[in-house]
């Protein structure tokens, strides 16, 4: 009995939590943990900052246990160009909550400007589509007839693009973003549409004595209607191998990550956070699992171990 009464609770908040991305004044793109591993994503202009090609690619189940819970993979793939000032890359990201799913492909594009020996200021573009389905004539309604419920949808093809701004330095880093610039409905009615959302980041490298150093990271995510959500993470490093740090997301969540550079090019990540809310008391948490490689090919001023 108390088993079949969980169930039902879950079924309630998964629909209302499906119901709460869909609307014009909440959607949200997917989030992770280790967002400072992920700039590609939101930022085209990261294409080809780390001097290398580079490869990334993390997998988050949101809110285990949790019946329709979000689960979202990235792939991400960019390098820079022989001539330095230009970087090219390509994201994929799959995301699903509930009955709703979306597939991104999208190609970046930057151009850097050297400011000094060791800084630069990149200017990216970003342009690929979303394609959307459905399946939300299988929820499970209190009231029946809800046109917006009754119909699913199959391969929904949403072109979009986007831009960024990213500087960078060995030990500075910070961007401004916004990956998908058009608004536009994704089940063909005016009230659901894609919201157009606003990135910002900033992060530096602190040594702190000869094996350790200290990483603070933050990163803002807005768009209009909806709450603003604020990142802050700090890691420590340790001898260029060990990464060990916490995150706390504002009225949210908070978490712990851990990564360990396996080898000059390869490096491995894993990641929890939990909800600070109360729908803490229907999961088990969240979990991520980053892999990272670089593709060295004995390029000078190449930065080794990458901090980001």
């Amino acid at each position: 009995m108390k088993l079949d009464i969980m169930k039902k609770i879950n079924l309630v908040l998964a629909v209302f939590v499906l119901i709460v991305s869909m609307q014009t004044k909440a959607q949200q793109d997917p989030q992770f943990t280790q967002y400072f591993d992920n700039a590609l994503f939101v930022n085209p202009a990261y294409a080809g900052s780390t001097g290398m090609l580079s490869a990334t690619s993390i997998h988050r189940e949101q809110w285990v246990g949790f019946e329709g819970r979000p689960s979202s993979t990235t792939l991400s793939l960019h390098t820079p160009l022989s001539y330095q000032s230009v970087g090219l890359g390509l994201t994929a990201v799959r995301d699903v909550i509930g009955p709703l799913s979306q597939t991104m492909f999208y190609g970046d594009f930057s151009y850097s400007l050297k400011l000094t020996e060791k800084s630069k200021l990149a200017f990216g573009l970003k342009a690929g589509l979303n394609v959307i389905n459905s399946a939300t004539s299988t929820l499970q309604t209190t009231q029946s007839g809800d046109i917006n419920l009754a119909n699913n949808m199959r391969n929904r093809i949403n072109p979009n693009f986007g831009f960024g701004m990213y500087y960078h330095s060995p030990r500075f880093f910070a961007g401004i973003s916004t990956p998908k610039l058009i608004e536009q409905s994704i089940d063909g009615t005016a009230t659901n549409k894609e919201k157009r959302h606003y990135f910002a980041i900033v992060g530096a490298v602190i040594p702190v004595s000869k094996d350790w150093k200290i990483r603070p990271t933050s990163q803002v995510k807005a768009t209009v209607g909806a709450p603003i959500s604020i990142d802050l993470s700090v890691a420590g490093i340790y001898s260029d191998k060990i990464w060990i740090g916490s995150m706390y997301r504002l009225n949210a969540a908070c978490g712990v990550f851990a990564q360990y550079q396996i080898n000059s090019q390869f490096r491995l990540g894993m990641a929890s956070d939990f909800s600070t809310t109360k729908i803490r008391k229907f999961n088990y948490g969240t979990f991520e699992i980053l892999l990272s490689y670089d593709f060295r090919y004995n390029r000078q001023g190449i930065r080794s171990p990458r901090y980001f």
